[in-house]
């Protein structure tokens, strides 16, 4: 099981990257996705500050998907959870700006963000008591 966790931790920390990278590079081409822009003014400052928080927390979840070790697993899966619980919510209030089915697949895609980390706590905590 903890390996896993590990590979789901690691799958966290190759989107943070791939999305990092996007935002941090190419900011505009970023902010033109239709659920990153959703109506609102460019600004490249915030779009480029996101790419580099973004890949930092790519750092955070590759040390724990590399390491392993109980704590850093955790430390790194509550640190994307306090991210991706907001970041939901967020979208969820903006939804007006995008077409039905555009805004469908965006929460479900949210909701995964919050769904699989959640999970990988829980086994993370489960694995523990079982040995």
């Amino acid at each position: 099981m903890r390996a896993g966790i590990r590979a789901g931790i690691g799958f966290l920390a190759a989107v943070q990257i791939v999305v990092g990278i996007w935002a941090l590079f190419f900011p505009v081409r970023f902010f033109a996705f239709a659920v990153v822009g959703m109506g609102m003014a460019y600004n490249e400052h915030l779009m480029r500050d996101y790419g580099a928080m973004t890949l930092a927390s790519a750092v955070v979840l590759g040390v724990a998907a590399v390491h392993g070790g109980r704590w850093a697993v955790r430390t790194a899966l509550v640190m994307y959870l306090t991210w991706s619980v907001p970041h939901f919510l967020v979208h969820w209030t903006m939804l007006d700006h995008l077409a039905p089915a555009t805004g469908a697949l965006l929460m479900v895609a949210l909701a995964g963000a919050i769904a699989l980390p959640a999970a990988l706590l829980l086994l993370s905590i489960r694995t523990d008591r079982t040995g």
